[in-house]
């Protein structure tokens, strides 16, 4: 069992930056890739990207590919999003998410993902 606490969400201004950071409990954590989704009241949940879990390989959402960037450190068992240029339109709540059975690649399928961290919410104003 993994259990992901996300952190590091908040309010900022379009332009600005911001760090989530995914916390993961167990011993195993290498072995799981890390994703990262996004989700508006109302709307699917939307794929960001994905680190394997070597932390060798990334592969992004189009919308995020230039801007945002994802991150470990399996010595602290933590992943990071870290978010540039953000704008309005990435108002939403940000979901980390671990699978020991996909790759950085199809993490980006929803269904059946192994665990879910609680979200985390990142405001950006205008």
């Amino acid at each position: 069992q993994v259990q992901l606490v996300e952190s590091g969400g908040g309010l900022v201004q379009a332009g600005g930056s911001l760090r989530l950071s995914c916390a993961a409990s167990g011993r195993t954590f290498s072995m799981y890739t890390i994703g990262w989704f996004r989700q508006a009241p109302g709307q699917v949940r939307e794929f960001v990207g994905a680190i394997s879990g070597s932390g060798g390989s990334t592969f992004y959402a189009d919308s995020v590919k230039d801007r945002f960037t994802i991150s470990r450190d399996n010595s602290k068992n933590t992943g990071y999003l870290q978010m540039n240029s953000l704008k309005p339109e990435d108002t939403d709540v940000y979901y980390c998410a671990a699978s020991k059975f996909r790759t950085h690649q199809n993490m980006r399928i929803i269904a059946g993902m192994q665990y879910w961290g609680q979200g985390t919410q990142v405001t950006v104003s205008t």
